[in-house]
Formats: C-alpha cells, structure tokens, sequence
C-alpha cells in the first residue's frame, strides 16, 4: 500500500490520531446510561479513564425533534415515577452547564468527550464545545440534513454502519465526503447475538473503501467478539458502558461493566502489540532457542550463511 494511501486513512480526533499503524481509538459509550444523573456521568468517565480509554461519548437529542408526536403524550414508568414520554426524553437530556461540567472532569482525567447528535438542533449545541469529533448513530445514517450539517463542522465524523444496507452506506459516505469520516461495522440489536455481529464485514468495508479507516461498534455480550474486531483491523472500537447492568435503562444490558471495560483496553493494546508489521524475520531473541534445538540448518540456511559471508569485506 502506498503512504498517500496509508496516510489518507489517518483521523485526527483532538491530539490522536486513529488509522492504520495508529493506537486503536477506545471510546466507552455512555449514552444515555448516566439515566439523566450528573453524577453518573462523572462516575462513568473516571471507570473509563482508569481503564484507560480515549474518550466517552454521549447522546445529545432535542426532544421536541427526535420524538414522533403521537409519542410524546404516551406514559410510561420511570425510576422518576409515571411521566409522558416527551418528559422522560427531557429528563435524561443534558444542557450546558451540565456539558461545561463533563468537559472540565474529562480535561481534569486526560480524556476526550464527543456525542452522537440525532438532530441539527444538536449539532450547533454540541459546536459550543471543542469535541474531538462527532458520531453519527446506525439509526441516522439516513439522515441527508443531519450528514450535511455535520460536514459543514469539518471535524472527524464517525459513521456507524448497523441497520444499513451497502447502497444506503455508499449514499451516506457520499453526503458526508471521505476525507473527514470514519465508518465502524456495527450490528444493532440490543444485546447483538454472535451469529449476527458478521466481523468480516470490517474487511469488506476495508476493500470497499480503501481511503477510509473502518472501525467497530459492539453492542454484544462479553469481549471476545469486540477483540476479535480489533485482529480483523478495526482501528476505532467503541462499547457502551454501565456502572452496573442491573440499572435501569435500555441500553444497560448491552454494556461493559467497570472490570470488564479494564481487562477489554488491557486486552485490545495486548493485541494490538501482537499484530506486528506482517513482514516475516527472525526475531535476535530466536537466536539462542534456533542454535539450541535446531539439528539440520538446512540449505536454504547454508546458503543464505553463504551469502552473508560474501557480502562481508575482506581484511586488506
């Protein structure tokens, strides 16, 4: 591959930079799951940053837009009590100052902070703030006005890809241009059965476009399958995450736990160490084992011995 290749395939988010031959980009989905509470919130971006992840990302809705109106009337129970569900909407949305306070904690922890707009309402709110980059939800990949207004920023954008079809994907690329985006392979049920997660799909969205960097969005069970993304070549992996599954909340069962977002960073930069440049040598820390137990040398290794010899200058 050439470096105009390689090098178009790298994203700056903030200070980083994720592509081919870059650290994965780690980000701890928070969603939602902070359940409205500040304080969750803050708790969720320390387990992330102890855990040492990139960044946390968030939801940012206006719910007067994204709330079908025959929805907003409905009741429903809440850990707040019985409460419409336009109410309920407004009730896990955070305004700015509660934003000032998530920027200055993840300043405070050496993390970055973005969101997933859902409208464009949203997406001038979220402009305040020097996000390292935005995040396009599976569920807005068909949003024409939402992709335009999210180029017009010029930042990074994440496009992630579950619920699509390839024509829908090559459409949504093209609205938002290639130069800026990132698309992560994504499968979006709630948890996501293994038989559905479809890992080659990385590869398949590696070929299909060759000058974006293609990344990972899990909402399964367990880390084996989100690793396993992270051997295929993701480089961007993002999981939701949770102080406890058990809370209240649609998106907890689907989320990593604080131990369980530690060993998933631990494991992903263990891998990622492993991956290597693919060029085939022998390593000098094989020296020892190779002289101890290897009894034939070969020809091949007689001869490339030979060689060695002959390129080497003689005494004079």
């Amino acid at each position: 591959m050439s470096s105009t290749i390689s090098n178009s395939r790298l994203r700056t988010f903030g200070s980083k930079t994720a592509g081919p031959g870059q650290p994965v980009y780690i980000t701890g989905e928070i969603g939602i799951n902070h359940n409205g509470e500040l304080d969750n919130a803050l708790a969720l971006i320390d387990v992330a940053a102890d855990a040492g992840c990139d960044a946390v990302k968030f939801q940012k809705r206006t719910p007067e837009i994204c709330t079908p109106r025959d929805q907003w009337d409905i009741e429903r129970d809440t850990p707040w009590g019985r409460m419409t569900y336009i109410d309920y909407r407004h009730r896990v949305e955070f305004g700015e100052s509660e934003y000032q306070a998530i920027g200055e904690h993840c300043k405070k922890r050496g993390i970055d902070w973005f969101a997933s707009p859902w409208d464009t309402e949203a997406v001038t709110f979220l402009e305040k703030f020097d996000v390292p980059a935005h995040k396009v939800a599976s569920a807005s990949l068909t949003d024409d006005e939402l992709l335009r207004s999210l180029r017009a920023t010029g930042r990074t954008v994440i496009l992630s890809t579950g619920m699509s079809t390839p024509k829908q994907i090559r459409h949504a690329v093209e609205v938002l241009g290639s130069d800026n985006i990132l698309l992560c392979h994504a499968t979006s049920t709630y948890p996501a059965k293994a038989e559905e997660l479809n890992l080659r799909v990385i590869n398949t969205l590696q070929q299909e476009f060759p000058n974006v960097p293609i990344g990972y969005s899990g909402h399964e069970t367990g880390l084996q399958t989100t690793l396993a993304a992270v051997a295929l070549g993701a480089t961007f992996v993002e999981r939701h995450i949770t102080l406890d599954r058990a809370m209240w909340g649609s998106d907890q069962a689907a989320s990593v736990e604080p131990q369980g977002l530690t060993r998933l960073v631990r494991d992903i930069r263990t891998i990622e160490a492993s991956l290597g440049d693919g060029v085939k040598k022998v390593y000098e820390s094989e020296l020892g084992p190779m002289k101890k137990l290897r009894r034939v040398a070969g020809v091949v290794a007689e001869a490339d011995a030979a060689e060695a010899a002959e390129r080497e200058p003689v005494a004079v």
